[in-house]
């Protein structure tokens, strides 16, 4: 070995040496196939439960909208018959009885219906949840009705309260009408749904000075 070429292993040998890049951090990470896999799994599932949630959300069946909607009914014939003779204004007086008289048919339609269909018998045959459920917002507007009643504020109160279930009840034979797979079904939600359509403005723009 000469000189020159020992001089040139010594310097080699004194340069510092450069540590490799680590691979760590999230491109270390996703370069790990078991990560990759987990990460695939868990967007996976959440993309599994959001699909589950959006048609369990729009999946009640035909059955159970008619008798949610019978319920619906009934309880509210029921507070428009207990409440009606209070009404002071003649006007709203006669539209409380229009809407009484839509909603006696559609539920004795309704009723009809789901005997035939489903074999109803009586309330015993609907879930109870449900009927829980729909006493339990009959007693919330029966409340605030008699509390409106004592207070000379029925006329004004009444109406309002019509109106929005006049509304709720047009959304729900709305949805119900776009499940039903036969015509008689459809037929009498439809008739429903247009004489309440016909009442809804007569409540809503009710006014105590008119």
């Amino acid at each position: 070995m000469n000189g020159q070429d020992y001089l040139d292993q010594i310097a080699a040998s004194s340069r510092p040496r450069v540590p490799k890049k680590a691979s760590g951090g999230l491109m270390g990470l996703w370069s790990n196939r078991f990560v990759k896999v987990g990460v695939i799994g868990v967007v996976a599932l959440i993309v599994i439960m959001i699909v589950g949630m959006v048609l369990g959300s729009g999946g009640v069946k035909p059955k159970e909208q008619s008798f949610k909607l019978m319920l619906h009914l009934d309880n509210t014939l029921e507070l428009v018959n207990k409440y009606q003779p209070n009404i002071k204004s003649s006007d709203l007086r006669s539209s409380s009885a229009s809407l009484m008289g839509v909603l006696s048919n559609t539920s004795r339609e309704l009723a009809a219906y789901v005997t035939e269909k489903y074999g109803y018998k009586n309330e015993r045959d609907i879930d109870e949840d449900w009927v829980e459920q729909a006493k339990l917002e009959m007693d919330g507007l029966d409340s605030e009705l008699f509390e409106a009643k004592i207070n000379g504020l029925l006329d004004r109160i009444y109406a309002h309260k019509m109106a929005y279930e006049i509304s709720a009840f047009r959304s729900e034979e709305s949805s119900l009408y776009e499940k039903a797979g036969d015509d008689t079904l459809r037929g009498l939600l439809k008739t429903s749904y247009d004489s309440l359509g016909n009442l809804y403005d007569k409540f809503n723009d009710f006014s105590e000075t008119k």
